[in-house]
């Protein structure tokens, strides 16, 4: 029976300690910057040094948590002097979301395992192959893949994965989440998430109607609880079981750890033949803490309304059982030890740990005058290791009669031989080969030129109007926009019309890439790759991934959630083949003077998706039709946000409420001097995109003044002025 990873959440060392005790195999934790869970108590340099030690000398890891994007400045100021230290001590990987953070890891910390956090969104072989190209050993795979699909990574890839097994859920795709960011500021992406998916919501009908007459949580999953799934979770090819909760106490992570660890042993002991959890250990789990009962997720499901909370998701608890505190003996290593006292001789002390072995000696040993050492007196001393982590399994005692050496003396022998113990255990972990990497180039910044205009479409009721404008030089078409029987014909013919308008036709692909869209896509690959198109735009490691698989030469362009904050992470991708990048939508103007710009495009109107989610608020209440359909979530302050169901690939796009208008910032977008200007229709009737096209002109192409009462609606400047933290 091969070995699993039970890997357990720390916000503290208190709790890293608890967690240990309780059987995880590794411990993950943030320390001062850069950590999904900002709010967390997280560690401070010296105890995650001193935890490293600690986990390390018991046979255990630690990963540390740098799964956020980082800035500039952070990326080439703060983060390798931030990570030099732990490098060094030997810690034995780091959890990353940006991708410019992954590339600067395998650089400067060669030793050092990454990660490929949840944050990343890997949906699929193609992107894990990818990622596992790029640097990353191990996959934490999406939350929302099926046994089926972990399956299919893993015999494709051979990459280790983990995966989530209990705990908390998100309700988007973690990693492209920007409804916390875009509502209050506080970006999910930065570790600073203020949960707007646990707030209650009213759904409406396409005509507005109320579907549920009150608000309703139809956003608030229930908390993760697969232990009864262990067999079929190892079989699915995943390694390590995540339990979710840095920012949870020490008695939640300690008593799930516990539980986790009792059933996987016996899972590795005896295999699935059997396997039967306790109504006692369920109820354990739950006293311990839940969201309205539990739900197993997504391993067997793609959604439903039975993962929902609908009611106010209340941490519920009960009263738990205590779990019975391991013995101190469980935390320190056993060691076999060798003590010679003989007159007129040093003291000696040899002990020995797992293949490690280290001899000190102390001082002569003297004729006793009065009171002779006894050598129950001796050992009893010798097995006061305290806080060491080491317990003497065997100690050996060749001592003289007659023979005296002060108490002091003795408890300094014991000391000395047990740290230089721990010290030759740790030595193999110790690194001094790390390297702060200059930032390389990806392509050299060319002069200063006018940037093109793409329009964006979500459909083909606005092709025309689009093609008859003479400052579009290129249209970018959502998948959705054609039927799915007639999919390349229809493509292609469109195509041709919109190159006869002089103008460049790009494919824009789904936002999320699964199992089957991807077995889709293989299947039309022949016929969509003789489509004159002048590029895809790619919004995920998987379509990366699968393009360049089969060989695509044509332009490929990142959209705006394949994250590039830096100008490293940016070259980054220029280096993985990417064409041109999409600026995100979390930084403001004066970060992004700091950003090399030249090969990007800019999203100047449009409708920011603030949540991709496999949960469908229609099939949630009962609605689904499996077809595209359009809803409405209201919330307390009146709100609405516009709900698209993709349901060729099976996921929801929820949009906010007003969209990005940036014409009253045309001076500073044209400082930033972008590769190309971006509007992006998503529902607007042809009237509101004749009005919208006409205003880019008259501010962007001819460079009039902005006047406030030209747009009609409501609209946000996202975070162009404010940012995020």
């Amino acid at each position: 029976m091969k070995q699993l990873e039970l890997l357990a959440p720390a916000g503290s060392y208190q709790t890293l300690k608890a967690v240990a005790a309780a059987g995880a195999d590794a411990v993950y934790a943030g320390g001062t910057a850069f950590g999904a869970r900002a709010y967390a108590n997280n560690f401070t340099q010296e105890e995650l040094l001193e935890a490293m030690d600690y986990l390390h000398i018991r046979g255990k890891k630690l990963y540390l948590t740098v799964n956020t994007l980082l800035k500039e400045k952070e990326m080439e100021e703060q983060l390798y002097e931030y990570l030099l230290p732990y490098y060094e001590q030997g810690l034995d990987a780091v959890i990353v979301q940006d991708f410019g953070v992954l590339s600067f890891v395998r650089q400067a910390f060669p030793q050092m395992d990454i990660h490929a956090s949840t944050q990343m969104t890997v949906t699929g072989a193609e992107g894990a192959a990818f990622l596992q190209e790029q640097g990353a050993k191990r996959i934490v795979t999406a939350r929302e893949l099926s046994l089926e699909e972990i399956r299919t990574i893993r015999e494709k890839t051979g990459v280790e994965i983990e995966s989530f097994v209990h705990g908390a859920l998100c309700y988007c795709y973690s990693g492209q989440c920007l409804f916390s960011s875009m509502l209050g500021g506080r970006s999910g992406n930065r570790g600073r998430c203020a949960q707007p998916c646990r707030l209650p919501y009213e759904v409406l009908d396409e005509k507005h109607s109320s579907l549920t007459g009150e608000a309703s949580y139809v956003l608030s999953p229930k908390d993760l609880c697969t232990v009864q799934l262990i067999p079929e979770l190892a079989e699915a090819g995943i390694y390590s079981f995540k339990i979710e909760g840095r920012m949870k106490q020490t008695e939640y992570a300690a008593g799930v750890t516990a539980v986790y660890r009792n059933y996987i042993d016996r899972y590795l002991s005896y295999g699935k033949e059997g396997f039967q959890v306790s109504t006692k250990d369920r109820q354990q789990l739950l006293d311990l803490g839940n969201r309205s009962g539990f739900t197993d997720g997504y391993y067997k499901r793609h959604n439903g309304p039975e993962m929902i909370t609908f009611e106010k998701p209340n941490h519920a608890k009960g009263k738990a059982e205590q779990t019975e505190e391991r013995p101190q003996e469980i935390l320190q290593e056993k060691i076999k030890g060798k003590l010679i006292l003989s007159k007129g001789k040093n003291a000696t002390l040899t002990v020995s740990c797992g293949g490690y072995e280290v001899t000190v000696t102390g001082e002569i040993l003297q004729e006793a005058k009065s009171k002779p050492l006894e050598e129950s007196d001796v050992r009893n001393r010798m097995y006061k290791t305290g806080n060491m982590p080491f317990v003497f399994e065997e100690l050996q005692i060749e001592m003289e009669d007659g023979i005296f050496l002060p108490n002091g003396q003795l408890n300094a022998l014991r000391r000395e031989a047990l740290g230089a113990l721990e010290t030759k255990m740790l030595e193999k972990y110790r690194r001094n080969d790390g390297f702060s990497p200059l930032r390389t180039e990806g392509k050299q910044r060319g002069k200063e030129r006018k940037p093109e205009c793409r329009v964006a479409l979500e459909s083909l009721e606005g092709l025309s109007l689009v093609c008859s404008k003479n400052f579009v030089t290129g249209i970018c078409l959502e998948e959705g926009a054609f039927s799915e029987p007639d999919f390349t014909e229809e493509l292609r013919t469109v195509c041709t019309g919109i190159h006869q308008s002089e103008k460049e036709c790009y494919l824009m692909l789904p936002y999320i890439f699964r199992q089957g869209t991807s077995l889709r896509y293989e299947q039309m690959w022949q016929e969509l790759s003789k489509i004159p198109l002048d590029g895809m735009i790619v919004r995920n490691y998987e379509e990366l991934g699968f393009l360049k698989s089969h060989g695509y030469e044509g332009r490929i362009q990142a959209d705006s959630n394949l994250y590039t904050y830096s100008n490293r992470t940016h070259e980054a991708f220029l280096q993985a083949g990417i064409s041109q990048d999409t600026l995100p939508l979390e930084l403001n103007y004066k970060e992004l003077l700091h950003r090399n710009c030249e090969e990007s495009e800019m999203l100047i109107y449009g409708k920011i998706p603030l949540m991709i989610t496999a949960g469908c608020v229609a099939k949630s209440l009962g609605r689904c039709q499996k077809k595209k359909s359009r809803y409405f979530l209201k919330d307390r302050y009146g709100k609405e946000f516009s709900i698209k169901t993709d349901c060729t690939n099976c996921y929801n796009l929820i949009y906010n409420s007003q969209p990005l208008a940036l014409f009253g910032m045309a001076k500073e977008v044209k400082k930033i001097h972008p590769a190309s200007y971006r509007l992006h229709f998503t529902g607007e009737n042809l009237k509101q995109m004749e009005e919208i096209l006409e205003l880019f002109r008259q501010v962007y192409v001819q460079n009039q003044p902005f006047l406030k009462d030209e747009i009609k609606f409501e609209y946000t400047n996202g975070h162009m002025k404010r940012g995020v933290e």
